[in-house]
């Protein structure tokens, strides 16, 4: 039986945890760039502890108004800044709750962006140098910020979307085209079982491309998420593929 971790981006002020978190096995928490606040923080890292969801921090451009979904330019110096705060915000809270970092998750555009940026993937990567020992990056397969941050020694997820359509060279369907987003829940276990089990996605282009996933994310705020995971949660067990 193959293994996947199923993660959510939590913490962005819909207040679903509660209902997700029995569902997934990793999440990634807001903090403070695009949505969250030590208050939706501390809620959620609680959550994940009585539910076993291991944690991982989501931080983003400091963009609350875009929703983190715009990029920014910013220096080197102002990106650093922002994340290591935004990360060491969500680290004080879990410490708090003596809860153990899992992972690094960038969100939006600045996750679109370090995919191929390697100047923004430097930068990125020099903020979160301090943890690198001690929790992994969640990054997409053949990516410039995988690419980078394997060369430099990090433990690497490789992250698909189960939930997004993708374009030939493996970026995402900008969320501006209908075709975008999946949201239908046998389309999404039809999307996410030839990248776990074969090493290839389909794009939308109908061309298949191979494609490492050792995690599937789920947005969290993607309609009918609930009914998205609880429908992969029953069908992905028959195929012979345990969450975790």
């Amino acid at each position: 039986m193959k293994q996947i971790d199923l993660n959510c981006d939590v913490g962005e002020g819909l207040q679903n945890e509660k209902d997700l978190f029995p569902f997934i096995s990793s999440c990634s928490i807001a903090c403070g760039g695009h949505a969250g606040d030590k208050k939706t923080m501390a809620s959620v890292v609680s959550l994940a502890l009585q539910y076993g969801v291991k944690i991982g921090a989501h931080p983003s451009y400091p963009d609350r108004q875009n929703f983190g979904r715009k990029s920014l330019k910013l220096t080197g110096t102002e990106l650093m800044a922002s994340i290591r705060d935004q990360i060491n915000s969500l680290m004080g809270v879990m410490s708090e709750k003596k809860a153990v970092l899992h992972h690094i998750k960038p969100h939006g555009a600045l996750y679109n962006d370090l995919a191929k940026d390697r100047e923004l993937v430097l930068s990125f990567l020099e903020a979160i140098a301090p943890l690198q020992n001690n929790c992994k990056l969640y990054a997409p397969y053949g990516s410039v910020i995988a690419l980078e941050a394997k060369k430099a020694g990090w433990p690497l997820f490789y992250e698909a979307f189960g939930d997004r359509n993708y374009n030939p060279d493996l970026s995402l369907v900008s969320r501006t085209l209908p075709q975008a987003l999946i949201r239908e829940p046998e389309k999404v276990l039809d999307h996410i079982l030839p990248m776990i089990l074969h090493g290839k996605v389909h794009t939308c282009e109908g061309v298949s491309k191979p494609m490492v996933a050792d995690t599937i994310c789920i947005h969290g705020d993607t309609e009918g998420v609930l009914e998205i995971l609880m429908y992969l949660d029953r069908e992905l067990p028959k195929n012979n593929i345990h969450i975790g």
